[in-house]
């Protein structure tokens, strides 16, 4: 598949939440409110047209909670850097969600496969036909 085309969502659509992070961090990390929780909803947003928005409505649908979707980070022992990949991750996964669906092109099988196929099948066939008793 190739790479998402770029989906850029304005700033105010999007509402945070902060909170302490697990892992490493030492004395300062329990004061400090670096896990972000990014909340943005797909049915109000002004990002995407009314087709978009109904097929990353589709490819969503497990993830959204009432028409919303949350993306978390807490990667970074920083907030700013947790809010630029949560921001990053949430604009990737929409893009990928409305990608548009590559048509199939129709082909035909090989010569060589239809081959070999034949060939499996008539062998097949005298095995079976030589287990009968003439």
């Amino acid at each position: 598949m190739g790479h998402a085309g770029r989906v850029t969502i304005d700033e105010s659509e999007l509402s945070w939440r902060f909170s302490r992070s697990s892992g490493p961090g030492g004395q300062h990390v329990n004061t400090s409110d670096t896990r972000v929780e990014l909340i943005w909803s797909l049915v109000s947003t002004r990002a995407l047209s009314p087709a978009q928005k109904e097929l990353a409505a589709r490819r969503l649908r497990g993830r959204l909670v009432d028409g919303t979707l949350t993306v978390t980070s807490s990667s970074y022992r920083s907030q700013h850097r947790n809010r630029e990949a949560a921001k990053a991750r949430l604009e990737e996964l929409v893009a990928r969600a409305v990608e548009p669906e590559k048509k199939r092109r129709p082909t035909r099988p090989t010569r060589g496969s239809v081959e070999r196929r034949l060939s499996a099948k008539k062998r097949r066939s005298d095995a079976k036909k030589n287990r009968r008793t003439s």
